[in-house]
């Protein structure tokens, strides 16, 4: 469609894919491996869009707080691009992994320096670059403080429960940060910066909350609700370039395939699109596939592009 949606219209699709997708949730499996997570209600889905002008459609549970995980990496590359621009790129890559998203095996190829700010290894070394020094309660609140700008929502937090069952459990990423600080690439203390990274991916949103957050990247880098500019335009262009081509692990190519819009998931199950010039759509459904993205939220943003029209090719 070339011509925007009314919200009446975007009400009508959004039932219609929710409807289409509901016999899918609950195949695949919960991310049993993070305790917490392993406790959540695999028969949950619900998605919203958040248009250019405010407007906010949402289906199913649209409103209850979900463990965001993996989509925390948009938000906190965006800071640390903020905080240090280009100079970024020269401790972590941008390019597709092709690997698992807590694999070890390129970090000992590629000499410590991660290939894309999305996967686990590139977002502990994004949470070092936003420790700068600070103790990591500071750098949280700057993290949490940036979502609830974004979302216009005061009462975003950290899921204390999960950041706990993750800190418990957390080995395979310890030994991600050991072996990169044993190749300088790491300038902080190994447990602080994973207490940033652990806590990160606990902050619990709803699909409103993070289709909001998301939506600066849909507009060139403006809230284009207040007007205010969040990121240089060429900056949003970058972020949505890494989502589109790194942001679904070992998935990316088929996601980018079958959606064709910028997207990260995370295996709490959200996942996070942006329809350039449209608005950024939010969905959960916390089994996921076998690459750890989430089966129905990823079908159900396929069956939306469809729709829509919103591909970005």
């Amino acid at each position: 469609m070339t011509r925007p949606l009314t919200k009446a219209e975007l009400r009508v699709i959004l039932e219609e894919v929710a409807a289409e997708i509901r016999p899918r949730v609950g195949e695949g499996a919960v991310a049993a491996y993070i305790p917490e997570l392993a406790k959540v209600d695999p028969s949950k889905f619900g998605m919203a869009v958040t248009t250019l002008d405010g407007a906010v459609v949402a289906v199913g549970d649209a409103d209850e707080p979900f463990s965001i995980q993996s989509v925390s990496k948009v938000f906190t590359l965006t800071l640390a691009l903020g905080r240090v621009g280009d100079a970024l790129w020269r401790r972590v890559g941008r390019e597709p992994s092709g690997s698992p998203f807590n694999s070890i095996v390129q970090l000992e190829a590629e000499k410590g320096v991660p290939r894309n700010p999305l996967i686990n290894a590139g977002a502990i070394v994004v949470a070092d670059v936003l420790l700068a020094g600070r103790e990591p309660k500071a750098a949280l609140g700057e993290i949490v403080g940036f979502l609830r700008f974004l979302a216009d929502e005061p009462d975003i937090v950290i899921d204390r429960d999960v950041a706990r069952s993750e800190t418990a459990t957390g080995e395979r990423n310890r030994a991600l940060a050991h072996f990169m600080k044993a190749f300088g690439n790491l300038g902080h203390d190994v447990d602080k910066v994973l207490g940033v990274y652990f806590h990160q991916c606990a902050i619990a949103m709803s699909r409103r909350q993070l289709s909001r957050a998301g939506l600066f990247l849909a507009d060139a880098g403006r809230d284009p609700t207040t007007g205010r500019a969040v990121v240089t335009a060429e900056r949003a262009r970058r972020v949505a370039a890494l989502m589109m081509t790194c942001g679904h692990y070992d998935g990316s190519g088929d996601f980018a395939y079958r959606v064709g819009l910028p997207g990260k998931s995370g295996v709490g199950g959200g996942i996070l699109c942006v329809a350039p010039g449209r608005g950024a759509i939010a969905v959960w459904s916390p089994c996921l596939n076998e690459k750890g993205n989430s089966l129905a939220g990823s079908l159900a943003l396929e069956a939306l592009a469809r729709r829509t029209g919103w591909s970005v090719f």
